[in-house]
């Protein structure tokens, strides 16, 4: 695997040291987490599956929440089912190259989750406070573009991390303090200066969490303040409806997220920064599509509609 001779190699493989080394609990964590994973991929593919069969769904707003869920489902599956094997395998390692590239997705994914919500954020806010010139201003052409900014961010974060990690050396004690291979326990393992990629964590995170939180906060004052102009019990309801949802994913997100990497290590230990991981890496994905689906009215219908086609067509 290393070399012996060596207190620093080129490491060929990494042991993930799971969640938690408790023999007892590894049991009924391996179920916990295959249920919600199970959750995840069918409440996320069964969302894009409705709004790619109900034309009603084929709106701005949906065409996001479409590429969210997409997201959601596939960096779940860069992690979870790795996650799974730590509870039913004495030693979990991953190859070097899969590491790397389960770094990188990871990353790629999480970084245009949150450039995702921001759109979705400007989207309300255009459907709110300028509703009659809504379908003009969210035309196929502005989205397609939005969704590109939302992916090349994704990959400028991701590649600018990547780099930075490819560039250390490890240490012949390879078993990295995590369910996964993430930024911070890598860091842990590495025998080099790991100052530059510190700083890459510090301002590419910042950015990626500062920017579209900002842009969020711009978008709901605005929305609030054209919210509470409005005379209407029932009109005020509808808006706050409309916007609740997303207001309960971004903060879920951005909260657990920012927790993780944007707090000194010294105050949050690995051991802590794996049940905070948990949030945006497992939980946030199964909850997104329930958030969606169970306080949406559009959604629910076209779930009535697509199961009356199917049991009684």
């Amino acid at each position: 695997m290393v070399a012996e001779n060596s207190s620093s190699s080129s490491v060929t493989e990494f042991i993930l040291a799971g969640l938690t080394d408790q023999p007892g609990l590894q049991l009924p964590l391996f179920f916990l987490f295959l249920g919600s994973y199970v959750v995840t991929v069918v409440g996320n593919l069964g969302l894009i599956t409705l709004i790619g069969l109900n034309s009603h769904l084929h709106t701005p707003m949906y065409f996001f929440l479409f590429n969210l869920s997409l997201i959601d489902f596939c960096y779940s599956t860069v992690i979870t089912p790795k996650m799974l094997m730590s509870f039913i395998s004495k030693k979990n390692i991953i190859s070097y190259p899969g590491c790397m590239t389960q770094l990188f997705f990871f990353l790629f994914f999480v970084v245009s989750e949150s450039f995702i919500l921001s759109a979705m954020a400007y989207d309300r806010y255009v459907a709110i406070c300028n509703p009659l010139v809504y379908t003009v201003t969210m035309s196929p052409h502005v989205r397609s573009l939005l969704l590109l900014g939302v992916y090349g961010m994704g990959f400028a974060g991701a590649m600018a991390h990547t780099a930075c990690m490819v560039r250390l050396t490890f240490c012949v004690d390879n078993l990295v303090s995590h369910y996964m291979c993430d930024i911070l326990p890598l860091l842990e393992r590495s025998c080099t200066s790991t100052y530059v990629n510190e700083l890459v964590v510090f301002i590419v995170v910042g950015i990626d969490i500062g920017v579209p939180t900002v842009a969020i906060f711009i978008s709901y004052a605005l929305i609030l303040s054209s919210v509470l102009r409005i005379h209407s019990t029932g009109g005020r309801s509808k808006a706050f409806n409309t916007c609740s949802s997303h207001i309960i994913a971004v903060s879920l997100f951005f909260g657990s997220g920012a927790f993780m990497y944007l707090k000194p290590s010294s105050l949050l230990p690995m051991n802590q920064g794996k049940v905070s991981s948990l949030f945006y890496t497992i939980v946030v994905p199964m909850l997104n599509p329930l958030i969606y689906s169970l306080r949406n009215k559009d959604v629910k219908v076209a779930l009535k509609k697509t199961l009356s086609k199917i049991f009684f067509s």
